[in-house]
């Protein structure tokens, strides 16, 4: 412990090589620090520090500023710093307030620190004092050790500052307090004048400490406070002049402190609380305003019904319980939405509407690397500003919802690294016409109406096809061409059926021999086949005058042809067979006879096939 001790000790020592030096400007060489009372809040994740400052000028000209002097390697974890008049025992509490404080780069300093100026409401004149209060808040300093832990362990974390205030001033009399949260504390600095009390280290007092003095120390202590820590939120504040302000939080939360190591179990977690995970955390407290109503909960997945809702008139709770528990290292994501009355927040001033509302986070304890408020204003907002209490990120953006033509203005306002001291009240001002409110309304009933009508009119209307248009015309023209088609297709399959009625008279006349039957149904066959032909002639005379065959009619004209053409074919073959058996042919030479003839005749009844299948298709 005491080499890890040492190797973190050791960025504090370049500081004291560069404080042997002391350099400050003649203005605030003659201030000096009587008392300072310093006290340090290591109770959670956020640390606290509130320093009681007694000031007197010990020179003969004024001062108008002093100087707070922070370490970079934690200027760059402030998140809040505020200083105020201590008015004294008898003053009340609201008396005092913040004084101006702005980052300065004064000449002549050391290296490696950060300097802030505290702007005093009044001049100090020789020999005058006065009373300050100091009070700045951290993030992320405490470094957990070990930083990866079990499920049954508990989560030790360090901290390490300086036992003396850092001031450029020298410093007559001071003391400090630390503040842990449990009497378990591993290690500490100790001093010649330190000592532990219950759940509080003590050190000093210390007098006449020179300025830029630094005495470096280490706390190793127990920590099992939740470290949450919203990576990113963002809140969106819609207001609607109807008489609600809807807020919409989406959070996306990590467990800052040590990691897990190794595999959670579920059940040692439910049934033996010295494996629960002393650190972890199961649920978080969200306090909104009073009269919050229609509060939801979901992530990703969809709502969480595991969360507790309970308020009165002066505050409404919200306990949310994500749908683990949160381990160091762990991530969730959810939504925390609710309404609140418009009266509670909308105010008028001087020709103005105002939005005054909380900016931070709701939830207790909760540190936000990033923060992005966005306040939606009703559509035809104009001339909009905004006070906030500390500096922010402030730009404005369009969002548009139902029923909007030019949408609704955003104004942004985006800050890093925020506590729960944040959570102050912020005011949004704008200009706004009330009859902007009847816009909408207008459009829904000019929609309604217009539907009505729409619908009369359709109702009233003789949307059909008049039989004197060229479309219905053209239609019915279609139509019959169609028609046709089909009866010449039928036709032509008869004739087909015909053919295969001579193709099977010769089969049986080659079984039986009987000659005669052969040639009776042959002459059946031709007489049928003419009248088919008879029944064509029309109906090859309307295609080949109708606009609308231009497509089928070649198709059709070559399925004629080729029906003709097997016809006479097919006679041909029926005759030459049945001569040859009257002549007493062997059966081999009649084959020969007709080869050539069905060789044709089966080519043409492929032609036909195909063709009536074309048709079919157009």
């Amino acid at each position: 412990m005491s080499s890890v001790r040492a190797d973190m000790a050791s960025r504090f020592t370049c500081i004291l090589f560069f404080l042997i030096a002391i350099f400050w400007s003649s203005a605030s060489a003659d201030l000096i620090l009587s008392k300072v009372d310093r006290r340090i809040d290591l109770t959670s994740h956020v640390i606290r520090v509130s320093s009681s400052i007694k000031v007197e000028n010990a020179g003969p000209a004024k001062a108008s500023e002093l100087l707070l002097a922070i370490p970079d390697f934690q200027a760059k974890h402030l998140a809040y710093l505020s200083a105020s008049n201590n008015e004294g025992k008898g003053k009340t509490k609201g008396s005092s307030s913040n004084l101006p404080i702005e980052m300065v780069q004064p000449e002549g300093m050391p290296p490696n620190l950060t300097f802030y100026s505290v702007s005093l409401l009044k001049d100090l004149e020789k020999s005058d004092s006065l009373l300050l209060d100091i009070f700045s808040v951290f993030t992320h300093l405490l470094q957990p050790f070990p930083k990866e832990i079990t499920q049954a362990d508990v989560q030790l974390v360090l901290f390490q500052d300086s036992a003396v205030y850092l001031s450029p001033y020298e410093v007559k009399f001071q003391s400090l307090s630390v503040k842990v949260p449990s009497p378990r504390v591993e290690s500490f600095t100790k001093l010649p004048n330190s000592k532990i009390v219950d759940k509080e280290i003590k050190y000093g007092p210390f007098e006449n400490v020179p300025s830029f003095s630094y005495n470096p120390i280490i706390v190793h202590f127990e920590n099992n406070q939740p470290f949450a820590v919203a990576q990113e939120l963002v809140r969106e504040i819609e207001i609607s002049h109807w008489g609600n302000v809807q807020i919409t939080e989406h959070y996306n939360l990590i467990h800052g402190g040590a990691h897990l190591k190794g595999g959670f179990s579920r059940f040692d977690y439910q049934t033996r609380s010295s494996l629960r995970g002393a650190s972890s955390f199961r649920f978080l407290t969200a306090r909104l305003p009073p009269r919050a109503h229609s509060v939801y909960y979901r992530d990703h997945i969809g709502n969480i019904s595991t969360s507790h809702l309970w308020g009165d008139s002066r505050k409404t709770e919200l306990e949310i319980e994500p749908r683990y528990p949160m381990f160091g290292g762990w991530h969730t994501s959810f939504t925390i939405g609710y309404g609140l009355p418009l009266q509670d927040f909308l105010f008028q001033s001087e020709g103005k509407r105002y939005l005054n509302i909380s900016l931070g986070c709701p939830m207790d304890e909760v540190v936000i690397n990033s923060l992005i408020v966005k306040v939606v204003l009703p559509e035809g907002s104009m001339d909009i500003s905004v006070s906030v209490p500390f500096p922010t990120k402030q730009w404005q953006e369009i969002k548009y919802s139902h029923l909007d033509i030019t949408g609704r203005p955003v104004f942004v306002l985006q800050k890093s690294n925020v506590v729960p001291e944040h959570n102050q009240y912020f005011q949004v001002y704008y200009k706004f016409n009330s009859l902007a409110l009847l816009q909408e309304p207008f459009m829904l009933i000019i929609g309604i109406f217009l539907l009505f009508v729409t619908c009369i009119v359709y109702v009233h209307s003789d949307l059909s096809i008049s039989r004197s248009s060229p479309s219905y015309l053209a239609k019915l023209q279609l139509e019959e061409m169609r028609a046709t088609v089909q009866q010449i297709q039928k036709i032509v399959y008869h004739c087909l059926s015909i053919h295969d009625k001579l193709e099977a008279s010769l089969r049986e006349l080659s079984r039986t021999g009987d000659v005669q039957t052969c040639k009776a149904l042959r002459k059946a066959a031709d007489a049928s086949l003419k009248e088919h032909a008879k029944e064509l002639r029309p109906l090859v005379g309307f295609l080949q005058t109708s606009p609308q065959a231009t497509s089928i009619w070649p198709k059709v004209e070559e399925l004629i042809s080729k029906e003709k053409e097997m016809q006479e074919k097919l006679m041909l073959k029926h005759i030459t067979v049945v001569d040859s058996y009257e002549k007493k042919v062997n059966g081999r030479d009649i084959e020969n006879r007709v080869a050539a003839l069905q060789q044709k005749l089966t080519a043409l009844k492929q032609d036909i096939d195909d063709l009536l299948d074309i048709i079919d298709n157009i």
